[in-house]
């Protein structure tokens, strides 16, 4: 495999680019040129992504051989949407060569005390030539909105020839288990079909709240600190859930939006070039319609969307939805086993929602 290589633009270059492409301001040829750096700057960790990953997978399944290991580049909508990125209402301040997941990789432990494990052994006593930047421990620590896994921050480091050209190129490290990662997907999947941004603190609160509840039963199952601001005591956490699951439909929805998956994919491979699929979900009996349409048919599609919205206005038991083929292609890549995680979600949560 041929690596990438630098070709030789300063970091304070990079954060030119970085700037214009989030500009409004900026001219069409100057947008040119730093899609040209950003495209050469995320390309060029590709190698250390590489070294970290094979690590990762080598250590990791050492430990046990359930463990599942994955590396990607950050998309650039999601690197342009980071560098807008607002806080308390202040200016954007990320700089394009400071953010530490342009490349990352992550391991999905079979459970909570092997992902300490490979940390403590493998990232705490082990020996790494690469220069750790930056340690979150969001396990012991979750994050408000329930986020839980350790991240670990290095700069990649070597003193072979041809290599030190990626020096000080950052890597990010996750390990999670596979109880946090169902949670994660979980909401990657209800980001996707309602087009919200809950996994960046940008979702609807009755979802978000869901979440939250739902990763503190989590915790407790892993013997784990609980989210802030969720109840401690089982009982309250677990009356909460159920209300929630009651409000928004969730178990019924999520069985609908797998269902529609398998379309999508079964549709996708045939021979009609589909670019659209217009999701109707009846939540209470759970039927679901699909119309599916071309590239050309976009201006119908949307049409169809809107008489469908406008058709189920108020309706609490009905979920319209209209994606892209390309987004569903995306999602499937992102997580592979999509099918298998929700599943394996939606039986831990009628565990949960079975409790007495």
């Amino acid at each position: 495999m041929g690596w990438t290589k630098p070709k030789g633009y300063s970091r304070s270059k990079v954060d030119w680019a970085g700037n214009i492409l989030i500009s409004e301001a900026s001219s069409a040829e100057d947008k040119e040129k730093a899609l040209e750096i950003l495209d050469n700057w995320r390309a060029i960790h590709r190698y250390p992504m590489h070294i970290f990953k094979k690590r990762l997978k080598r250590v990791s399944e050492k430990m046990d051989n359930e463990a599942l290991s994955v590396q990607r580049l950050k998309r650039l909508p999601s690197i342009l949407k980071k560098l807008q990125r607002r806080y308390y209402g202040n200016k954007p301040t990320m700089k394009l060569s400071q953010m530490q997941d342009v490349a990352g990789c992550r391991v999905v432990m079979p459970n909570v005390e092997l992902a300490r494990k490979l940390h403590k052994e493998e990232y705490i006593r082990g020996d790494l030539k690469h220069k750790k930047v930056n340690e979150k421990d969001y396990i012991t620590t979750p994050k408000e909105d329930g986020y839980r896994s350790i991240h670990l921050m290095y700069k990649y480091k070597s003193d072979k020839k041809g290599k030190k050209d990626y020096n000080g190129l950052l890597v990010e490290v996750q390990i999670r288990s596979k109880l946090q990662h169902l949670w994660a997907t979980a909401i990657e999947t209800v980001d996707f079909f309602t087009r919200q941004a809950i996994k960046s603190n940008e979702g609807q609160k009755e979802w978000v709240d869901f979440f939250k509840l739902v990763s503190s039963a989590f915790a407790k199952m892993e013997d784990c600190p609980c989210v802030p601001g969720t109840p401690y005591e089982e009982q309250e956490l677990f009356a909460q859930i159920r209300k929630k699951e009651a409000d928004l439909n969730v178990v019924k929805i999520m069985r609908g939006w797998a269902k529609a998956i398998r379309v999508f994919e079964r549709e996708m491979i045939k021979k009609y070039n589909w670019k659209f699929f217009l999701l109707e979900l009846d939540i209470s009996k759970e039927n679901l319609n699909i119309s599916a349409y071309t590239q050309a048919d976009e201006k119908e599609a949307i049409k169809d969307y809107s008489k469908a919205e406008k058709r189920n206005v108020g309706k609490r038991e009905y979920d319209v939805v209209l994606v892209g083929a390309d987004t569903t292609s995306d999602l499937k890549k992102a997580y592979p086993n999509y099918f298998v995680d929700t599943g394996e979600f939606l039986q831990y949560l009628e565990k949960i929602l079975n409790r007495n």
